[in-house]
């Protein structure tokens, strides 16, 4: 392998600075001091073989815990060289923090590779570990939830109350005739009875296929029927962007004709009290029928691996997928990746997770992890911007919040408005910050830390999937140092390797193939109803080897960086860019608040990077036409990588497109950009978006 080493100029500092005017430039290399110290940045484009992802940028800004922080973490360093010396005991002990109706004696079995067995002999009851065990240690008064509404209401919901909420929806769905085993549908919007109903699923041995309040009435109907749900539960509707978003419509209409018909009845919640349509023969009134239901009822344990949920990706190709998880080794990773990774303390913190429980952040660090480990937690019903773009940062004020978990294209969000917002309200309860979705690019990352977390709170950036259930890499708080854009070191107990195409390990300053080596208690345990495309999809590249489909390098100092999807690893003259890199150098300007970019076919070069930003908004009067700025961009990406890095076309926008969740939708940019019809858009938060971008299609500036 030859390459050739080149450093370039960037603003790296990852401060709100509107100018260039505080920035030294020396040669190649830029220079700046703020109140952290002085600091520098490279760029370096290397030049691999066909088989490796370039590997661009540097970083060297690092954040040590403080003693105080460390006095008092959850973690200790010793935890590394523990889980190491011997993987399974270290997973043995941290599922004997649950409680076990009958003791595991077994802790790994991988005889049928790669279908997983955890803790397989013993039997657990998933509801009792997250509610009825506080309540019984003398904690039923601890705040369990803390809800609120997007208009304004708001709730306290302790964990007595939510064990007997629980229990109730639990003798509703037994007198229904759900049983162990059975699919249950839930299509809510984030309101307490969204966790009721998972936690009452699971309590009676059904298993849950949450689906996302986004998605269409066919996308419902494919579900449901993939699943064979004999349920749904639902609401009328919930609050979004300042009014009544209804939800039911979009059931009625997936069982239409006949097409789902496995399902016996719909639990409807009555949230906004709209009108909706009544099928007396399936649709029963949440509220009445809890009205009348015991609250008493015994948690039945079941096996470690019984079903828990399924949950659906989709792929750019071919029908959703259904991941299953099953119970033990899911709970156990959950709880203590949450316990650790975000070095809780029960007793004291608030946490909040701003995930959708549609997604699996939502189910591992909103309907479980805080729960069994005795969490007090926020939930909010609505949209960062409703009423206004503080809304996030008065809750946060108003419960205290100590602990913040949330998605980077939230944090750009942000951005995008400055720090006049979030400095009106008292943020200086949060003491730990946490980054999920997708990777954090360093500008990101540190208004997050300073903004947000007063220049002190650490900042925990987890890389997982729906297929691994939990977080499998993260820094450590109270243990890490900190590097800002890089997610820095898998957990303890989690073996990663990052691979060529060749199958061969890549060491230090080479980007690859993220792999993960051993088996993990939370790994999906297959896709439903089909075994075959569970084998191909994730374990076929490499033998043994679970592939996770993302790109990632270790830095010189051994910091991993993920560097996206390979689906979106461009292929420009023979050289493999990540869109995650371009992506972050954008943003590194002072222009540009958000950046997505992907790759669109091109004559000559095989790709081309075209690139969309949306710009801060305290640059606008200080900026030309969208012609200069694309110019202005083109040239700092071609300065901070190198010319092959350049985008060919660069759009500037208002906004892009995200599901409700904060995930930037890539294929719809591509089709764009490809000038194709555009794809499915029911699952984005606002489907305007893309009318929007389709019409200044003709606005970049290119070569």
């Amino acid at each position: 392998m030859t390459s050739t080493d080149t450093e370039d100029t960037s603003n790296r500092s990852g401060l709100n600075i509107p100018k260039w005017k505080n920035y030294l430039a020396m040669g190649n290399l830029f220079l700046w001091e703020d109140n952290e110290g002085p600091h520098h940045i490279t760029g370096r484009t290397t030049l691999s073989a066909d088989h490796e992802i370039e590997n661009l940028l540097h970083e060297d800004r690092h954040f040590a815990p403080t003693d105080a922080f460390m006095a008092d973490s959850i973690a200790k360093p010793g935890i590394y060289a523990e889980a190491s010396e011997d993987r399974l005991a270290f997973w043995a002990k941290q599922a004997k923090n649950l409680h076990w109706h009958k003791p595991f004696t077994q802790t790994l079995d991988w005889s049928n590779a790669p279908f997983a067995k955890w803790f397989a002999d013993g039997q657990l009851n998933i509801s009792y570990n997250c509610l009825d065990r506080h309540v019984e240690a003398g904690n039923g008064d601890r705040v369990a939830l803390y809800f609120e509404g997007e208009p304004g209401d708001s709730q306290e919901i302790t964990y007595s109350e939510l064990t007997r909420q629980v229990k109730k929806a639990a003798n509703v769905l037994i007198e229904l005739g759900v049983k162990a085993g059975d699919r249950v549908a839930i299509y809510m919007p984030m309101i307490p009875e969204a966790v009721i109903a998972m936690q009452a699923v699971a309590r009676i041995g059904a298993v849950h296929s949450v689906i996302f309040g986004g998605f269409s009435a066919d996308s419902l109907a494919t579900r449901i029927n993939d699943a064979q749900a004999v349920m749904v539960i639902t609401a009328d509707g919930g609050y979004r962007k300042g009014k009544a978003s209804a939800l039911k419509p979009a059931v009625d209409e997936a069982l239409s004709g006949g097409r789902c018909s496995s399902v016996k009845n719909v639990l409807v919640v009555r949230r906004t009290k709209q009108e909706v349509a009544w099928n007396e023969a399936l649709d029963i009134d949440w509220g009445l029928a809890l009205g009348e239901a015991s609250d008493e009822h015994v948690a039945q344990p079941f096996d470690a691996e019984h079903p828990l949920f399924i949950l659906y990706t989709s792929g750019t190709t071919g029908a959703p997928k259904g991941i299953l998880h099953t119970t033990g080794g899911y709970l156990t990773q959950v709880a203590y990746t949450h316990k650790n990774v975000f070095d809780l303390h029960e007793e004291t913190d608030v946490y909040w997770c701003t995930a959708d429980v549609g997604w699996i952040t939502g189910h591992s660090y909103v309907a479980y992890g805080p729960l069994v480990n005795g969490a007090s937690q926020v939930m909010y019903e609505g949209t960062p911007d409703s009423p206004d773009w503080g809304r996030w940062w008065s809750i946060v004020q108003k419960y205290a919040v100590s602990i913040l978990y949330t998605a980077p294209t939230a944090i750009r969000s942000f951005m995008k408005f400055g720090s006049a917002i979030p400095e009106q309200y008292d943020l200086r309860s949060i003491r730990v910050l946490g980054s999920v979705g997708e990777p954090i690019n360093p500008e990101a990352w540190m208004w997050y830390r300073k903004i947000i977390g007063s220049g002190l709170a650490p900042i925990v950036d987890t890389w997982w999937q729906t297929e691994t259930g939990a977080i499998m890499i993260s820094p450590l708080p109270g243990v890490t140092t900190l590097k800002p854009g890089s997610a820095q070191i898998a957990i303890p107990g989690i073996e990663i390797k990052i691979l060529d195409d060749e199958g061969l390990t890549l060491g230090n300053g080479h980007a690859g193939l993220l792999t993960i080596t051993e088996p993990w208690p939370a790994m999906l345990r297959g896709i439903w109803g089909d075994p075959d495309r569970f084998i191909e999809t994730y374990w076929s590249k490499f033998e043994g080897i679970y592939f996770a489909g993302d790109g990632a390098k270790f830095d010189d100092e051994g910091d991993l960086w993920l560097l996206g999807r390979v689906d979106d690893v461009m292929n420009v003259s023979g050289h493999r860019l990540s869109t995650a890199e371009i992506e972050s150098a954008l943003v590194s300007h002072p222009f540009v608040a958000e950046a997505a970019v992907v790759g669109a076919k091109d004559e000559t070069t095989g790709q081309a990077v075209v690139a969309f930003v949306i710009l801060r908004q305290s640059q606008l009067d200080s900026i030309g036409s969208d012609a200069d700025v694309s110019k202005i961009l083109r040239d700092h990406v071609a300065k901070e990588i190198g010319p092959i890095a350049k985008p060919r076309t660069i759009m500037v926008v208002a906004e892009l497109p995200k599901t409700r969740s904060g995930k930037i939708m890539r294929r719809l940019l591509r089709d764009v950009a490809e000038d194709r019809p555009i794809g499915d858009v029911t699952t984005l938060a606002d489907t305007s978006v893309m009318d929007i971008i389709s019409g200044k299609i003709a606005g970049g500036a290119s070569d």
